[in-house]
């Protein structure tokens, strides 16, 4: 693989399977609300294509997202996939509201399965997470049955990793005395940091770690003291954010999403943004309730 330095480096997932740091969050190139087709098809398209031009190899996609149109508009921008590693999601599905009611029976995740494979135009799946849990945090439930049937379909060739979303140490635990865990996908940023101990654990046992909303998602990231040091550094708040969160620690892959070509160039662009110790100090002042420092700001 070519200098991916610009991108954050890569990370080993897995034997063979190498992923930028700087990833894509394939959800916004669904309609308002990630429910029906996008305004512009084209324009959706132009985006992927702009993404794997740039070195990413690291998509993130559901087929729940739409439902199908995202994954329909992925097969059409970048199949056969050269050197572009998707990773979706399970565990939900969606209503004729637009509404996320749970999926989470063998039966249901096995339909869900065969959606992204035919959806997607693959054989095989490189990383399939199971989204459980609530909107933003864990729930107490065993994964016992659902984690087994994603095992299953492992075994029988249709995934090639399993990963897992919106769970608890506990639950993760659980999933890796089934089968063996690649990634974890939660709600974290740097004004939500209630899994610092997490990412730490999983740091240790060489486990991606995947935030979602890296920016806030439906409520962008606020803070003073975010535009202080992108001030400082000439750069946005956002890209300083996605910077944090790089250099918080080196199994922490980003996969910010958008459908703006500006956007999607700023967030590349933090890639390579250094915060100093200086700068990163002040930021993790930054109260997560609020999203001031500690200081009161």
């Amino acid at each position: 693989m070519n200098d991916l330095t610009h991108l954050g480096g890569t990370f080993a997932l897995a034997d063979g399977l190498s992923l930028t740091r700087m990833g894509y969050g394939a959800m916004q190139l669904a309609g308002p609300g990630v429910f029906g087709p996008p305004a512009d098809r084209d324009a959706a398209i132009a985006i992927l294509r702009e993404v794997v031009d740039a070195g990413v190899n690291h998509i993130d996609t559901s087929d729940y997202y739409g439902p199908h149109h995202t994954n329909q508009i992925i097969r059409e921008a970048l199949h056969p996939y050269s050197d572009v590693h998707l990773v979706t999601k399970v565990g939900a599905r969606r209503d004729e509201r637009g509404g996320w009611p749970h999926a989470r029976k063998p039966e249901e995740l096995r339909h869900a399965v065969h959606d992204n494979l035919r959806n997607l135009g693959l054989d095989v799946l490189d990383v399939v997470n199971l989204r459980v849990g609530g909107f933003s945090q864990p729930e107490d439930e065993s994964l016992e049955e659902p984690f087994t049937a994603l095992a299953e379909l492992q075994q029988a060739g249709l995934i090639r990793h399993l990963g897992l979303s919106t769970v608890s140490p506990r639950q993760i635990v659980e999933a890796q005395s089934i089968a063996s865990v690649v990634c974890v996908q939660n709600f974290y940023n740097i004004a939500h940091r209630h899994d610092d101990d997490l990412v730490d654990s999983l740091a240790g046992q060489g486990i991606a770690y995947v935030p979602y909303f890296p920016l806030g998602g439906f409520t962008p990231l606020q803070s003073d003291v975010l535009g202080e040091v992108a001030a400082r550094r000439s750069a946005t708040s956002m890209a300083v954010a996605l910077a944090w969160l790089r250099q918080r620690s080196p199994n922490i892959l980003l996969i910010p999403g958008t459908s703006s070509p500006q956007h999607l160039r700023e967030n590349l662009a933090s890639a390579t943004l250094e915060l100093s110790p200086e700068d990163v100090t002040q930021l993790d002042a930054i109260d997560p309730a609020g999203g001031r420092d500690s200081s009161g700001r």
